[in-house]
């Protein structure tokens, strides 16, 4: 068995803008996705008063807050929140090196799901470029607890995602999703999914500062009697989990490299998606640094070979 996995890294072959209100802010943010050379990897530059610029490579090391997303940085006057639509979208399609220079402290929520990412990057398309993808393999078990919550890696021939919700809510209740993740895949099962929230819960996040943007135009709202608010229902009978998986798929694209193996959660979220990330990272007996052996664009897991890992570890710049 063993999914096709790209041997050489890409870029996109033109810049491309994207503008919309941040979740949070409720403010107006644009980005542009530029195209970047071999090994430089996904990074963020935020665009600050006079011009200064705040950067941020989309690695483990990198994250700070994860209550209600996922932020890159540590300072709210300099960092960039809400990154893991953009990311699950940059992740899925095989993206490996890319400047996203961001106007505002958030990415632009759009719809609440990852497809108008997809869309921007595939009116553009990728270009290949002449330096071989290294992949993260797992090579054994990695789990970490929180209480009923729990994440794990394991080896597996491919790239798969296995995620389990179990909320106290008859709308919700217990939702699994299983699959092996490719850009079809993404596109089909996962990428419309949106984000969700409870009506209970908006005037606590407004009084926290956050929430200020979300609208029946990029979130799923639940009412108080567990009806969906959105007069056109959901996109996916179960799009409560499709949208956590989602998240998942964004959150560990910030090992810096993909992974070759299985992810499982239960009850997780974006805390618990970055913990079991550098739970995973902190041990190297746990995974190794693999490459094609062959000189093709298209490969598969089990022509992969151990490499020696570089200089600095992509995922701890």
């Amino acid at each position: 068995m063993g999914i096709e996995l790209l041997g050489f890294q890409t870029t996109i072959a033109n810049p491309v803008t994207l503008k919309g209100i941040g979740v949070h802010s409720g403010v107006e943010v644009s980005i542009t996705f530029h195209p970047a050379e071999a090994d430089a990897g996904i990074v963020f530059q935020r665009v600050l008063a006079g011009g200064r610029v705040a950067e941020f490579r989309a690695v483990s090391s990198q994250v700070g807050n994860t209550d209600l997303c996922t932020v890159l940085g540590f300072s709210p006057a300099t960092s960039i929140a809400t990154v893991e639509h953009v990311m699950a979208a940059i992740y899925a399609l095989g993206l490996d090196n890319l400047l996203v220079e961001v106007h505002g402290a958030e990415m632009p929520i759009m719809d609440g799901s990852s497809e108008p990412f997809i869309d921007a990057i595939e009116q553009v398309g990728l270009r290949a470029l002449a330096v071989k993808r290294r992949y993260i393999r797992i090579i054994k078990p990695v789990r970490i607890d929180s209480g009923a919550s729990w994440s794990e890696f394991t080896p597996y021939d491919g790239m798969r995602f296995e995620v389990e919700i179990d909320f106290d809510c008859p709308l919700i209740g217990r939702q699994a999703w299983k699959g092996d993740m490719t850009p079809s895949v993404f596109k089909r099962e996962l990428s419309r999914a949106r984000t969700f929230g409870f009506m209970r819960d908006v005037e606590r996040l407004w009084a926290g500062g956050f929430a200020l943007g979300s609208s029946l135009e990029n979130s799923v709202v639940i009412s108080d009697d567990n009806t969906v608010v959105n007069v056109e229902g959901l996109r996916y009978a179960d799009e409560f989990v499709r949208h956590k998986t989602l998240d998942a798929v964004g959150d560990l694209s910030l090992a810096g490299a993909p992974f070759i193996g299985c992810y499982r959660s239960y009850r997780g979220g974006h805390k618990m998606n970055a913990n079991a990330l550098k739970a995973l990272l902190s041990d190297p007996t746990a995974y190794e640094v693999v490459e094609t052996a062959t000189p093709r664009q298209r490969t598969r897991s089990r022509d992969m070979v151990a490499v020696a890992a570089p200089g600095f570890a992509p995922w701890s710049a």
